[in-house]
């Protein structure tokens, strides 16, 4: 499914279409409807440059108690792996 955008909406809020097509994927991203690596691809950016696009619009990262639970079981697995 396409979506298609006239020219006049962009032309009106002064944006381009990949502008378009960022602010998109960062604020589906801030209200959880997209992961990160959704909106990420969606808006055809590489890790960086999209953190670097949510950060002008003040746009954190998500990261909760589940999150940093998951990181620590890796970092406990890659240490097992190490030894």
């Amino acid at each position: 499914m396409g979506l298609i955008i006239g020219e006049d909406v962009l032309l009106n809020a002064n944006m381009s279409p990949d502008d378009l097509l960022i602010e998109i994927a960062v604020h589906l991203y801030d209200i959880g409807r997209l992961t990160l690596g959704q909106a990420r691809n969606m808006a055809g950016l590489d890790q960086i440059s999209f953190q670097l696009e949510m950060s002008k619009r003040d746009v954190l990262i998500k990261y909760d108690y589940e999150d940093f639970l998951d990181d620590l079981d890796s970092i406990k697995a890659y240490k097992e792996m190490k030894e």
